[in-house]
């Protein structure tokens, strides 16, 4: 019996030639691939937006603790943003229609977030002002924590289903 739930984007792609192979594992796991996905595309965001900001910080003189601050931020800022609008349409097909529910679980979406901007901060000073490692490494180390600490938080208190 067909599903009668409407198709986005990825599950028509995922009846496409070869793909169609991997299909049942892809509806199973579809959450879960999406996030990760979508939790990789974030990090291309946050990397690109934390470049330019640490480029142009570091071109105008900035101090160390600002490149890695102030680029910290604005890329959080970008990521975050990006990550909002495809969990909400992709990854977990939010439910919240009125205004009333969409400020709730965008709330607690940046609330979320930015209590794991912090959490990058702190790993982030850490590693390149205590430690002495380099900025990228410490920038990819930081993400990995970050990107479970966001679904978990994502799965439990923002995008939660209504039994």
């Amino acid at each position: 019996m067909e599903n009668t739930q409407k198709k986005d984007i990825f599950d028509r792609i995922m009846g496409w030639g070869f793909l169609k192979t991997f299909e049942p594992f892809y509806k199973k796991n579809k959450e879960v691939l999406l996030y990760l996905f979508f939790g990789v595309m974030t990090t291309v965001v946050s990397f690109i937006t934390a470049g330019i900001a640490k480029f142009l910080l570091e071109k105008m003189g900035a101090g160390e603790s600002a490149v890695v601050n102030v680029s910290t931020v604005f890329s959080w800022i970008c990521s975050v943003t990006f990550a909002y609008i495809t969990n909400r349409i992709w990854v977990f097909a939010s439910t919240a229609h009125s205004r009333a529910d969409v400020i709730k679980e965008g709330t607690s979406f940046y609330g979320g977030r930015l209590f794991t901007m912090f959490v990058e901060m702190l790993i982030m000073n850490i590693g390149v002002k205590l430690i002495g490692a380099n900025y990228w490494v410490t920038k990819i180390i930081a993400n990995i924590i970050i990107i479970i600490l966001n679904y978990i938080i994502s799965k439990l208190f923002v995008f939660k289903k209504n039994k």
